[in-house]
This record gives structure tokens, sequence and C-alpha cells, in this order.
């Protein structure tokens, strides 16, 4: 669970999407490593804090030695960043908004295809049959209101990003369609990812992020920041801690309970199918279903640790519980022990400095000067100093605008890419990078199987299993003959299996009555 990132919302670009345009990526949106996501409040349900690299508020004035040219590349640069990042989003053009239909921006998806971007571009903006402007809207993007009156010339970089962007996301491979596809897969599968959200921890009452009526967004609405996700974004974080502390008891794992949905991840475990887990959860729940550390990766953290923003001092997560539950900001430990020796040296030194001073003025080498007094006054002020002074302990959560740990990193490119033979996606709305671009990081010919309540809209999965994660896992389980106990597993559960009306491989997953 949790985050938030420094994203910047004055941005105005906004996308639409047209036909599942993906928000995947090539190896290179990986390398920055930086949690980040859509704000809430734009298009349509929300930009969240899933999905690009949204991050980077800019600062008020430039570095030194910053030119008036860096600066105005790094905007632009920063500005096609943060518009493509936000693909995927449903907000739709209105019937008189100068913009490519549906149709022919299908059209234009399957020309950029088959002839490449140099010969696309000849076809059409060079050769003035369309304008630059009005082909973004082909990839889902509306064109920026400030940049009404810039020539056409300027949409071009944004252009060619979009039309990159279009040619590296993932396609469904055709011949994987049913249910009897996925146990198959399952069956003959031997380094599966396995890639989860929120919706595996759901059950448990552990709140998701992004649900429309109880998402933890949702109801943080009237805290007056104008993201809630702020709450997650390292920039606000240090700037005032208290807003986080506010409500992490609403996110702090209550229980040590796992659902069947993390049972059935171990279960692929102990078969000796799971090449790896990445979790963007941070209840650290998949270490208590026993998933080993060398098939787990945390993206975003957990509540495992905490440690010190000034000092670094690490200590078990549970040492700040109680501060987090008290709505209470934690300080460090090692900083307060730290002043506090401090302060007795120099003390010290103090009272050995007004000795020596009353011992001259008398002219005695007994006691004869004045014993310095230290009132109870001022020892309380040194103390509110001290703790005020001491830094603050953070969670070892991710924050948005926080770089991922390294592992994420290593595993996946020098370990993961080439041996993954499946991927499993479950419980997750895939809306914060670079996490969310493993989808398309992966070979375009390794199968994908989507698990969640809700579809989503900017990924192409070659299947989609709709409903409760913990229902659909337990019935892959009755398919493949294998035994998934669970407390939470209702004796003699029967599972209803439907195609999704006008669809070749969207399932829904309910319970039978």
């Amino acid at each position: 669970m949790a985050s938030v990132s420094s994203q910047s919302t004055s941005k105005e670009a906004e996308v639409l999407d047209f036909d599942n345009d993906s928000d995947s990526d090539s190896e290179g949106s990986l390398n920055g490593f930086i949690r980040v996501g859509v704000p809430s409040g734009a298009a349509g349900d929300g930009r969240e804090l899933d999905t690009g690299n949204d991050e980077g508020a800019e600062d008020d004035g430039e570095e030194e030695g910053e030119s008036d040219s860096d600066s105005d590349a790094w905007e632009s640069e920063s500005f096609i960043e943060d518009t493509l990042h936000s693909l995927g989003n449903t907000t739709q053009f209105e019937a008189h908004e100068d913009a490519c239909t549906l149709e022919e921006a299908q059209q234009f998806h399957r020309r950029l295809r088959e002839v490449g971007v140099a010969d696309f571009l000849r076809e059409t903006v060079f050769s003035k049959t369309i304008t630059a402007r009005k082909l973004i809207t082909a990839f889902g993007i509306r064109p920026p209101s400030f940049l009404d009156e810039a020539r056409d010339d300027t949409f071009i970089p944004l252009l060619q990003a979009a039309m990159t962007r279009e040619l590296t996301k993932r396609r469904k491979i055709p011949g994987i369609n049913t249910l009897q596809d996925v146990v198959r897969l399952l069956k003959n599968s031997n380094n599966i990812i396995v890639l989860t959200g929120a919706g595996i921890s759901t059950s448990l009452g552990i709140p998701d992020f992004r649900s429309k009526d109880n998402g933890l967004y949702a109801r943080l609405a009237g805290l007056g920041l104008s993201d809630p996700q702020e709450v997650f974004d390292i920039d606000v974080f240090q700037e005032d801690p208290t807003i986080f502390y506010s409500i992490a008891k609403d996110i702090l794992p209550s229980t040590d309970k796992f659902s069947p949905t993390h049972a059935f991840i171990e279960l692929l475990q102990s078969k000796k199918k799971l090449l790896t887990q990445y979790t963007q959860n941070i209840d650290n729940l998949e270490t208590r279903a026993g998933i080993k550390p060398e098939k787990l990766i945390q993206c975003h953290g957990s509540f495992a640790t905490a440690s010190c923003v000034k000092c670094k001092y690490k200590v078990p997560g549970e040492t700040i519980f109680p501060d987090l539950r008290a709505g209470r900001v934690a300080k460090c430990d090692m900083c307060l022990r730290k002043a506090t020796e401090a302060a007795k040296v120099g003390r010290k030194r103090k009272r050995g400095g007004a000795q020596k001073s009353g011992r001259e003025s008398t002219g005695s080498t007994g006691g004869g000067g004045r014993k310095q007094k230290y009132s109870e006054d001022s020892s309380a002020d040194e103390d509110e100093t001290m703790f005020q002074e001491a830094g603050v302990m953070k969670p070892d959560i991710t924050f948005f605008g926080e770089q991922l740990p390294a592992s994420f990193h290593d595993r996946l490119i020098d370990h993961d890419r080439e041996k993954c033979d499946l991927l499993i996606c479950i419980g997750t709305s895939l809306k914060v990078a670079p996490v969310s671009e493993i989808i398309g990081f992966l070979p375009p010919n390794v199968p994908q199987i989507y698990i969640s309540k809700t579809p989503v809209t900017h990924v192409e999965f070659d299947v989609e299993l709709l409903g409760s994660c913990d229902d659909v896992v337990v019935e892959l389980c009755r398919l493949m003959n294998w035994e998934l106990k669970h407390e939470m597993i209702p004796r003699n559960l029967k599972i209803n299996v439907e195609l999704a009306e006008d669809m070749q491989s969207r399932y829904k997953i309910s319970r039978k009555e």
C-alpha cells in the first residue's frame, strides 16, 4: 500500500483512453526508479499515485550555473514525461473538439506500426495532411490550453514521444484466451512472476487506496490537501511529518493474518513455480505468508523497519507502532541519546570553567568557588530543544519522490526478465511507476494474466479474471487439482465463471449463492 509523489499538478495536458494506451515503457523508463504516480483530481476518476514519471516539483530558481536553455530543455522534457505518463485516464473529447475520432485513431495506430515513425511523420504532418496538434489526439493526448497560440511544430516532440510509446507497448498474445489456457500455463510454467497490489489484502479489512467510496484517498479528502496523495509525498513529509502521522493508524498493519491470495502465491513457491513476487504493498503480509526473502521484492518498502530521516538510525518497525497508532510524531532515540551526551559534556565544561574562575578570583585551591546551579526549568528547556532537533522516524515505505530499492532494478534487469515464462498480475490498478512498467518491460512472448475486481483500460492482458482475488485463486486451484488450505475459504465454496459479454478473454468470477 501507500505512496504519493511530488507531482506537478499544474500541467494542463489531459489524455483519453482511445484503445488501451499503455503506461508501459521499455528499459529506459525503469532507470529512474523513483516512485511516482498521477495526481488525483485530473481527468475522469483521477490521476493517481501509480503511473508515470510525473515526479519532480519545479524549483523556484535555477541551480547555479544552469543556463536558460538548459532550464527550458528540462521543462520541455518534464512536460513530455508528465503528459505521456498520464496516458490511460478516461477523459473523452467533446464532439465539437478538433480531435481524431476513435476510428481515425485506430487507423493511425495501425499505419504507424506498418511504416514506422519516420515514414508515418512524412505521410501525415510533413505532407500537411493533418496537423501535429490534432494528430497527438490520436494517441490520447489533449493539447494543453497554454499552447493554444503555439506553432504546430511545437507539438512534434510530444508526438514523437507518444508514437515511440505506442510502438513499445505490449500487445495481447492472440492464442491465449480461455480459463483452460490459464490452467495450461500454470501447469507448464516454472518461472512465474507475480505482481501484486492492495487488492490481495482487502479481504482482511486493509483498505486499498483508490476505491471511490472506501479507499484511503477518498477518506483523506477532508484533510485540506490539494491532493490526498500528498500524505505520502516525501517533500510534504519532510516539511510537516504530522500530516502523515495523523493518518498512519489507518494504513498500519493491524493483523498478522494473510489472505487466501497470499496463500496461493506461497503455494506457487512450494511447487517451485515462483520466480519472484513483486509487491507494491507495505503491510509485510507476504513475509507472514511464508514468501522467502530471496523470492520477494517489496517495491515500495514496508512497515517492517523504520529509519531516522536525519541520522539514518534504523529500528524494527514495531518500535514506533505506538506513536503511529497515537498520531504522535516519533523521534529518533539515537539522536536524543547523542544530544543528551553532548549536553552533559557541555555542562561539565561549563561547570569546570566556572569553578576555575572562582578559584582564581579567591586565590584558593580548595572548593571556595560558588557551584553553578542548574534549575529544573533550564533542564526542561534543554530537553525540549533536544527533542525538537532530533530526527523524525519514518517507516521504511517508499514515498512518492523516493528511489525504489536497488533490488527492484537488479532483480528485474539482471535476473527475472530473461527467465520469466508467465506473469500473473493480482489486485493492482497499475497506476504507480516504475512498478507498473514491468508489464511492458518483459519480453512480448511472455503470457500475462490479470486478476482483480475491475479491469484496467491502459494495458492489454492475455486473459482477465475479474472478481474477488481470493475467489479467483480458489477456482484456479480447483481446476489445477491443487489443495489450497486457508481458514477464510468456506467449506463447499462454489464459484461461478462466465465470459464477459462481447469479450473473448475476460471472465467474471463470483460466488454461487
